[in-house]
């Protein structure tokens, strides 16, 4: 844990169930006129994103909906995006649905204010002016986008994957409504969870990891090991809807104050090589990893398993840590997550292209609290496909 630290990050939220009807509100609190709207196209054909879109309207804001963006998006996408708020002259900028299109935000209100293209701010600290100001509604409990510095992409052209990050990214307002997330289908709930899960675990345990940053993890792990199950069995359960959601903001405050590890950095190949979704290839890769690591800091993971677990009193340290591995891994099955890298259909001959391609994510790879070569991260994969 290191001793001197920085804190930066999202500077209102919104918690609670219908708050999405005050999004009109927020915006003119921000000086809106117009309003660019960045929502995944599936969250607004099923109407999810309804309340918010309408509450623009009755705060008599003018609206440009942008959805023209993918599962896991380009660079590309974000201009795309940024062209929509220059023709509307947009002063607000909203993102509605999952990571993706809360990224596609972030970056799209810097790309407004900021020249060139999305592809030239990859990286850290390359963007150079603030953006427009930024309102997060997630309609999943997993990336933590909503309160983080980091627009993730993927260029496919040369199988890469990695974001826009710098504090320029943080968004202004976080809006958590857990009515936006009871129509999250079972398996996304699932692997969103687990994402969120290893956004606290990865935060706990990263070597920048800090006394703010340690509350936070442990709060997101208790919560997500209270609820999860429960939102995955029952997603009209408003409670355990809550539960996650809250978890996942303290997960992505973890993240955003401590970084993350060894997971992270294995799971961007296989979305820059086959488009896994980013929160199911973390969901996977976690337990792998969190074993292998477990005898860097045996006390840090004896902290995470009481968090995670009702686990005896009785329980050495050492117990404690190697139990909190396993709960890890009966809370996935619990909740449908493959078991192996198998069963999502790779090819296992790329396993040190994956490697290769992992040890280049670099803040990732210096975070994490035992050291990892290439080699390592080959037998990891390998261990992960369980065949």
């Amino acid at each position: 844990m290191v001793t001197q630290f920085t804190l930066e990050g999202v500077r209102r939220t919104i918690f609670g169930q219908g708050c999405a009807s005050e999004l009109g509100a927020e915006a003119k609190l921000l000086g809106a006129k117009s309003v660019l709207v960045v929502v995944d196209p599936n969250v607004l054909e099923a109407g999810v994103a309804e309340p918010a879109l309408k509450s623009l309207e009755d705060a008599g804001l003018e609206t440009t909906v942008f959805s023209g963006l993918t599962r896991e998006p380009e660079p590309a996408e974000a201009d795309e995006a940024a062209q929509a708020g220059r023709g509307a002259m947009a002063d607000v900028v909203v993102g509605i649905g999952g990571g993706s299109a809360l990224d596609m935000a972030k970056a799209a209100s810097v790309l407004l204010t900021n020249p060139g293209k999305a592809v030239d701010y990859v990286g850290l600290d390359l963007v150079k002016e603030p953006g427009k100001p930024v309102i997060c509604l997630p309609t999943t409990a997993g990336t933590g986008s909503e309160v983080t510095f980091t627009a993730v992409f993927t260029r496919r052209s040369d199988k890469f994957k990695g974001g826009i990050n710098g504090r320029f990214l943080y968004p202004h307002t976080a809006m958590l409504d857990p009515l936006l997330t009871v129509t999250c289908p079972e398996y996304v709930t699932a692997t969103t969870g687990i994402d969120a899960l290893t956004h606290a675990m990865e935060a706990y345990t990263s070597l920048a990891a800090n006394p703010i940053s340690d509350n936070n993890a442990l709060i997101a792990i208790a919560l997500i090991g209270e609820n999860l199950r429960k939102a995955v069995a029952n997603g009209e359960n408003l409670e355990a809807r809550e539960g996650m959601l809250l978890g996942a903001y303290y997960a992505g405050l973890a993240l955003a104050q401590a970084g993350v590890g060894a997971v992270h950095a294995m799971a961007y190949p296989l979305g820059a090589f086959h488009d896994v979704p980013h929160g199911e290839a973390n969901a996977v890769l976690l337990p792998y990893v969190l074993e292998y690591n477990v005898m860097a800091c045996p006390d840090r993971f004896a902290d995470m398993g009481r968090a995670l677990a009702e686990l005896p009193d009785s329980m050495t340290e050492r117990e404690l840590a190697e139990a909190c591995v396993e709960e890890v891994y009966s809370l996935g099955s619990d909740v449908g997550i493959p078991p192996t890298l198998h069963e999502l259909k790779l090819p296992k001959d790329e396993i040190k292209a994956w490697a290769e391609k992992a040890m280049t994510v670099a803040r990732p790879i210096a975070n994490n609290p035992r050291k990892v070569t290439a080699e390592d991260l080959a037998s990891l994969y390998e261990d992960a496909f369980g065949v």
